[in-house]
């Protein structure tokens, strides 16, 4: 069973897993069908938070749930809860859990010298977050939990890093392909443009859910694609695809201002994860490069977005990285401009 398998994650998990010869529930609020599975694939309706539904649907047991919208110790407390009916599991967990030697995370990057600074590559090993209520500190609660049950259910973990591909509520590719859709031919990049955050696409993640599927364990592993191009590296690759030049302005460090120069990617030092542990002990070899996935993407992305608001076709992505009109403050980065052209 995939729960949440309408979502970007899921609805590759449950086509890779069909494909891979299991017999899958596909478990969302709507019980919708994604076109390319296979007839094969069973949608059922659940609402995650409701524990009696939950139950009822796992029945007399499963040998697999997939779980790619657990966010917090609750969840994995249903899960284990109903270790019994469950062989084993593959939880979604997230490369937001790493903090730095000097406890520096995701979390303190608006603090003076809060920026991260994590060794390249960075292992599963390295420190995370204590549990808290943020994010990065539910998802570290998360891991915990389940990984105290490992006797039970056999739990693989996987931290994923920036993921990208189809049906994203919040694409961070939007970030440049709306920009040139509405005539934009500048682009402002603070930290010099080597900001890398390291993506890993929905088909990757689907491999590796794949094979752990196939190889049961408790255990965490990074998430990630081949390569961790920089920020630079993706808005160039989504000018080719949509067949246009824009120009690059570096700034060599912090944002200027909150709303210019600063990007869904933008890192002071890079993130970029070792997946050495994930080819060691699943045999993982990725499928797709990033840029190999950019057409399909940044035609969805254009479908959904020309000539339209693009808060309402991306409502989730509007909360969460954009409540003060940060990500498309044009009329600032013009400004911003204006300022170098005088100095120039």
């Amino acid at each position: 069973m995939v729960i949440g398998a309408t979502g970007q994650i899921g609805r590759a998990a449950v086509r890779a897993l069909a494909q891979d010869g299991w017999e899958v529930t596909a478990a969302s609020r709507g019980a919708a069908r994604d076109e390319s599975w296979p007839e094969t694939v069973r949608t059922a309706r659940l609402d995650r938070e409701d524990d009696a539904a939950l139950a009822a649907l796992i029945g007399d047991g499963v040998d697999l749930v997939v779980d790619v919208v657990a966010y917090e110790v609750r969840h994995a407390r249903q899960l284990t809860a109903l270790a019994d009916r469950i062989g084993s599991a593959v939880v979604i967990s997230s490369a937001a859990i790493y903090e730095d030697d000097q406890g520096r995370s995701f979390l303190t990057q608006d603090e003076p010298d809060g920026h991260p600074r994590y060794p390249v590559p960075l292992p599963e090993s390295y420190r995370t977050l204590p549990p808290g209520d943020a994010y990065g500190g539910r998802k570290v609660a998360l891991e915990r939990e389940l990984l105290a049950a490992a006797d039970t259910l056999p739990t693989t973990l996987l931290r994923a890093g920036a993921v990208h591909g189809l049906h994203c509520g919040s694409p961070r590719e939007l970030f440049f392909v709306k920009r040139i859709l509405d005539g934009r031919r500048t682009r402002i990049l603070a930290f010099g443009g080597t900001s890398r955050f390291h993506p890993v696409s929905t088909h990757n993640l689907a491999e590796l859910i794949r094979l752990a599927a196939a190889r049961p364990g408790a255990r965490v592993l990074n998430a990630a694609d081949p390569t961790a191009p920089t920020v630079a590296e993706i808005g160039t690759a989504i000018d080719e695809v949509l067949g246009v030049r824009t120009e690059t302005v570096l700034i060599p460090g912090e944002p200027p201002a909150p709303t210019v120069g600063n990007t869904p990617w933008s890192l002071a030092h890079p993130m970029v994860l070792d997946m050495s542990a994930a080819a060691r002990e699943l045999g993982y070899r990725p499928v797709r490069e990033y840029e190999q996935t950019l057409p399909e993407t940044v035609e969805q992305l254009r479908a959904r977005v020309e000539g339209k608001d693009w808060r309402e076709a991306f409502p989730r992505m509007a909360a969460t990285y954009d409540p003060m009109g940060e990500l498309f403050d044009y009329a600032a980065e013009d400004a911003w401009l204006a300022t170098q052209h005088r100095k120039g």
